[in-house]
């Protein structure tokens, strides 16, 4: 289900970054699509999920609904993660509503007092009570658009009300007899995804070990043709004829493996741009699944870490950032970046691009076999290919397939992330192959739930706190 949010209609570049010649990547215009009322993309979230509770829910809303009203009523307790990020997010402190739900005299919430949210609570009643229109409608359409009139923003009552989600057909290949499905446009982490898995097909990294400088080596080499390939015609299928058989193609995969030198790094110029014919890494994901074998793997997010940082008053409607997600150097000559992408381009209605790529496997036998998905921006594709590698080349069970050391290669870009547990022999090693390596703290943070012999091997990745396993009892 695409419920990806989007560009408000009466949007245009002289309204989002209040000039009509775009300005360097240096300018402080451009917090005007990170932090303010104008960051914001109409917002899809909730009819999303309700799409799904409508086609494949089994309980009415109001039962789904009851405990997270009680949570929002009751409240949660602060976590040290929580009182961190508050404080290290600059844009809640310059957004009154904001300020004042996740302030208390002036300091961030404390660690383990109680935060309750009564605002949420009503407009979850309302989406309890009347569904989609409980929220793209009514008293809560009334408080977003009201916000945004007060301060500058762009979304109307005709941008919330015309809001639709689409079901699409997964994008799919065959991993070394596995099924793998995952998202297609608008999200570009599928394509990234799939690319990286179909050169891997063509390359026996079985026989290095998981952790050795070869196996680092060919995913970075995989990972960076990979994101070569989503960085110019992936964007919103309704604005875009996205190639996506074309980026797939034995043709174009031979092509990007050809380029592979098995003992050095290439360069940016050696991975061949795809010639059609005539990301913050602030996420959520989990996997899901039930009783009856019926699974989920959903990723969802606000953009930045709390989005903008506006919330809409009265309703405790934390506001996304997703307008900063588009190519609005398009036709920048001399731009290769993601940043001049023509299928990325903004447009008025229009979905940006994500790297959001919620994945299900089937095995040899058609059975359900692995689910997983990760937040991380750019990172995810890289989070996700070391899991599925992890389980399927390497023999791995789910949780050490998860705690492997994970490496991150984006195109155009030079540098080679990895996470401290990459030793430094691999490293120095890496270095010696032409690797410009980069320390990260983090890649990802992938939750998923491996099914061997018909039981449910569930692992949330240790690398985020406050991630679980959890099996519902009744």
């Amino acid at each position: 289900i695409d419920y990806r949010s989007k560009s408000p209609r009466n949007s245009s570049i002289e309204k989002l970054l209040g000039t009509k010649k775009i300005p360097d990547r240096s300018s402080k215009l451009w917090e005007r699509v990170d932090y303010t009322y104008l960051a914001s993309g109409v917002p899809g979230t909730v009819y999303g999920l309700l799409e799904a509770h409508k086609n494949f829910g089994v309980l009415s809303l109001e039962q789904i609904m009851k405990p997270v009203i009680e949570q929002a009523e009751k409240g949660i307790v602060v976590s040290s993660d929580l009182n961190y990020v508050i404080d290290v997010t600059p844009q809640l402190r310059s957004d009154n509503e904001s300020y004042s739900i996740f302030f208390d005299n002036g300091e961030p919430l404390k660690e383990f007092s109680i935060m309750k949210r009564p605002d949420l609570a009503n407009t979850f009643k309302e989406i309890s009570k009347n569904g989609a229109k409980g929220f793209y409608e009514g008293v809560i359409a009334d408080k977003i658009v009201e916000a945004m009139e007060n301060n500058n923003g762009l979304i109307t009552h005709d941008d919330l009300k015309n809001y639709k989600a689409f079901f699409r057909m997964p994008i799919a290949i065959n991993y070394k007899g596995h099924k793998v499905y995952t998202a297609g446009p608008p999200s570009g982490g599928g394509i990234t995804l799939l690319t990286a898995l179909a050169i891997l097909n063509n390359i026996d990294i079985k026989k290095y070990k998981s952790d050795s400088t070869k196996a680092y080596h060919y995913l970075a080499e995989a990972l960076r043709r990979g994101h070569n390939n989503r960085s110019h015609f992936v964007g919103d299928p309704e604005y875009f004829d996205v190639p996506v058989t074309e980026l797939l193609s034995l043709e174009r995969i031979k092509e990007l493996i050809n380029s592979i030198d098995s003992n050095k790094a290439s360069s940016i110029e050696e991975v061949a741009a795809f010639k059609p014919r005539k990301e913050s890494k602030d996420t959520t994901h989990y996997s899901i699944i039930d009783k009856f074998g019926n699974a989920v793997s959903n990723t969802y997010t606000l953009g930045l870490s709390f989005g903008s940082g506006v919330t809409i008053p009265g309703t405790g409607i934390l506001m996304n950032s997703q307008m900063n997600n588009f190519a609005y150097r398009y036709g920048k000559k001399g731009d290769i970046s993601r940043g001049a992408s023509p299928g990325n381009r903004f447009e008025p209605g229009k979905k940006p691009m994500s790297t959001m790529a919620p994945t299900i496997i089937f095995d040899e036998n058609n059975e359900l076999f692995l689910i997983t998905g990760s937040p991380g921006g750019s990172d995810i594709p890289a989070a996700i290919l070391r899991v599925i590698t992890g389980v399927i080349d390497f023999d791995l069970d789910i949780g050490e397939a998860t705690m492997l050391p994970r490496i991150h290669k984006d195109w155009p870009y030079v540098g080679l992330e990895h996470e401290r547990a990459v030793s430094r022999d691999i490293v120095r090693r890496l270095k010696s192959m032409g690797h410009k390596t980069e320390y990260e703290n983090t890649i990802g943070s992938t939750q998923s739930i491996h099914i061997i012999n018909g039981t449910n091997n569930g692992f949330a990745d240790l690398r985020r706190p406050n991630a679980g396993v959890s099996v519902q009892a009744n």
